[in-house]
C-alpha cells in the first residue's frame, strides 16, 4: 500500500487570527449601519416610539432634554421664556407621527401648571416670536391612556407652535377681575390636563 503523507499547515499566529476577527467584526458593523442607514426612515413611520425618538434624536437641529422631550427651532425668537406659573398665548398645531392632525388653535391660551407635562416644558423653551416643533414621548403626553379616538394609546404626539406671548397666571387673573385681556380669556389645553399636570 502506498501511503500520504499530510503535510500540516503551519500554525497560525494569534496576532494574524485577531487581526482577522477584527476584520470581521468591523465588516460587520459597517453592514449593520448600512442597514440602519437604509431602514431608518421606515422605522421612523413604523416603529415603536422608543425607535422613532432615537431616529429623531439624529435629525438636524433636534434637541433632546434630560426628560426625553424633544424640540427643533423653526424660528429662534428672542428674550425671555415662560415659566411654569405663566399662561402662554399660541397658535398651534397637533399631529401623530402618521401626520394626522389631532388638536389646532390661534392665538390659543393655556395655563402651562395644567397642560400635559411635555407641552409645557416645551413652552420654557420658547421665546416670545419663536416658532418650534416639539415631540412628546408618550411619557410626556397621555402615555397609556387615550384621551380620544384621535390619540390613541402611548402616541408620540408632535406640535408646531408659534410663541406669541406670556404673562404670570397671577397677573392674568387680576386683569380678568378688571375686566379682562383681550385674546387671553383662559380655556384649556389641548385634550385636557394630564392627570396629575396640575399638581394635584
Amino acid at each position: 500500500m502506498s501511503s500520504v503523507t499530510a503535510v500540516p499547515l503551519r500554525p497560525t499566529r494569534r496576532r494574524v487570527l485577531v487581526s482577522l476577527w477584527v476584520g470581521i467584526g468591523l465588516a460587520v458593523a459597517a453592514a449593520g449601519g448600512l442597514a440602519w442607514a437604509t431602514t431608518s426612515a421606515p422605522v421612523a413611520q413604523a416603529g415603536t416610539p422608543e425607535q422613532f425618538l432615537a431616529w429623531n434624536a439624529r435629525q438636524p437641529g433636534v434637541v433632546t432634554t434630560e426628560s426625553g422631550l424633544q424640540y427643533r427651532a423653526i424660528e429662534p425668537g428672542e428674550g425671555a421664556t415662560p415659566t411654569m406659573s405663566d399662561v402662554v398665548l399660541v397658535n398651534y398645531t397637533g399631529t401623530l407621527r402618521d401626520g394626522s392632525q389631532f388638536d389646532q388653535g390661534e392665538r390659543a391660551p393655556f395655563p402651562l401648571a395644567q397642560v400635559v407635562p411635555g407641552f409645557a416644558e416645551g413652552m420654557t423653551k420658547m421665546p416670545k416670536g419663536s416658532k418650534y416643533r416639539i415631540w412628546l414621548p408618550p411619557a410626556l403626553g397621555y402615555g397609556e391612556q387615550s384621551p380620544g379616538p384621535e390619540i390613541p394609546a402611548n402616541s408620540v404626539l408632535i406640535f408646531d407652535v408659534e410663541m406669541i406671548d406670556f404673562i404670570p397666571a397671577a397677573v392674568l387673573q387680576q386683569m380678568q377681575g378688571m375686566g379682562g385681556m383681550p385674546g387671553m380669556p383662559g380655556g384649556m389645553p389641548p385634550g385636557g390636563p394630564a392627570p396629575g399636570a396640575d399638581g394635584r
